[in-house]
């Protein structure tokens, strides 16, 4: 990981994470004092000391696994982990860095945005279980409770799909995804789950909404805090 001053962006340190293979998504603790990293690779995920700078625990999830995207509930009480293979979320209690539930969503659970009202987490099910494939997969998106950790609906992609990363409207109006496999990105809105679909390029990874609420980045889809 490089650390770089966030006012100029210039270069400060690198440090080496060979416990994490494949370093993926990351969220912070509620305090900033550490953060949760995916080892895409691996299968595990890492604890990291923002202060002192290095890796101070590592925990390996049940096999098969690819943790993906990190998201902390709102309220700072868990962590929520994609995991691609295992088509779900695992629940993590980070202070004490280990999964306490595990919640089923759909095939290759992938990216995790928080609604605007921080009542609802949506699940991006990307609809494989490998890193590239073919369109038109069963793709889907999860709606899960906070208050209850339970799938409340869930929306399948009219056709197939591959619903990746992206971020909801400032209004929390839609939620924006890219469709990895399909060259297309979805807007879907939030109250009754219709979806459009817009043509784009090849493999969209990515889809960020700005400007949006928040102090702080957490970087890749311009998720803020």
């Amino acid at each position: 990981m490089d650390f770089r001053d966030p006012h100029t962006m210039q270069f400060q340190q690198t440090v080496r994470t060979p416990q994490c293979r494949g370093i993926n998504h990351a969220d912070f603790a509620i305090d900033g004092s550490y953060a949760i990293f995916s080892c895409e690779f691996g299968g595990n995920l890492i604890k990291f000391d923002v202060r002192q700078r290095r890796v101070i625990d590592s925990l390996k999830l049940p096999p098969p696994s690819m943790p993906q995207d990190v998201r902390i509930a709102p309220n700072g009480g868990l962590f929520y982990i994609a995991d691609m293979l295992h088509d779900g979320v695992f629940l993590l209690d980070g202070n004490r860095f280990r999964p306490v539930g595990f919640v089923h969503t759909g095939t290759g659970t992938h990216g995790l945005v928080i609604s605007r009202d921080g009542r609802k987490l949506y699940v991006a099910n990307r609809g494989s279980h490998v890193v590239e494939d073919r369109p038109l997969g069963p793709g889907s998106v999860s709606v899960i409770d906070f208050a209850t950790n339970k799938v409340e609906r869930t929306w399948p992609i009219p056709g197939g799909g591959s619903p990746d990363m992206g971020n909801v409207t400032a209004d929390g109006r839609y939620l924006w995804l890219s469709g990895r496999f399909d060259n297309v990105i979805y807007r879907i809105d939030t109250k009754d789950g219709t979806i459009k679909t817009i043509r784009v390029g090849r493999e969209p990874h990515g889809l960020a909404i700005w400007p949006l609420p928040g102090r702080y980045s957490l970087g890749h889809t311009g998720i803020m805090r």
